[in-house]
């Protein structure tokens, strides 16, 4: 199972960071073992003074494919959720200037949440989909499917020349502006629309 990220897809994250946009998507992967477990708490490593919580809207793969065109990306996939891609800013920060991969920084152990709480494609709107996320009661950061640069069907369509697709494999679709770092303490709640995902500690 692939989890596979999308960076640079909001146009306001990209101000936010300093970055250029993008002329096709920016893509980087998640191993396996970055998923943090089910109902446990996300530990802040000692590798890092600065992990950023990223929230995204994570599709997952129903069905093998390659080449896939836009026109039918929609048939591979059916349910949709809220993750964290966790990023250690800092570590990130020294890699980018050194001209070197990001993994070290975005792919380490429990640096990928993904909420337990699936939701069917056929109930929303695809280029209407609001989220959400509260820090501690603050709403830190909000987002729509329709600020995305590149949506899920030209995702797929770009990542499956590349990567065969499998079933289970996840694709975190970029997030939108509002990131910060998280705290020993904190409580972070997910959401899309009004309906609560998750809700995470932080250790």
């Amino acid at each position: 199972m692939k989890v596979i990220c999308v960076g640079r897809n909001y146009v306001k994250h990209i101000e936010e960071l300093k970055n250029q946009k993008p002329d096709e998507p920016v893509i980087f992967l998640k191993p396996d073992s970055s998923i943090l477990p089910k109902n446990q708490p996300f530990f802040i490593p000692p590798f890092s003074n600065d992990v950023h919580f990223e929230t995204e809207l994570v599709f997952r793969i129903d069905k093998v494919g390659k080449h896939i065109s836009k026109k039918f990306a929609s048939k591979y996939y059916s349910t949709f959720t809220l993750g964290i891609d966790f990023t250690a800013r800092d570590l990130q920060q020294k890699l980018k200037e050194k001209s070197l991969p990001w993994e070290l920084s975005k792919g380490f152990d429990g640096s990928c949440f993904v909420s337990n709480q699936w939701l069917n494609v056929s109930d929303f709107n695809l280029n209407d989909i609001h989220f959400s996320l509260l820090q501690n009661e603050n709403r830190v950061q909000k987002g729509n499917s329709s600020e995305m640069i590149y949506s899920i069907d030209e995702i797929i369509a770009y990542v499956s020349q590349f990567f065969t697709l499998k079933i289970g494999d996840l694709i975190f679709t970029g997030t939108p502006a509002g990131v910060g770092p998280v705290h020993i303490d904190d409580e972070l709640k997910g959401f899309v629309e009004n309906e609560n995902l998750f809700n995470l500690k932080i250790k």
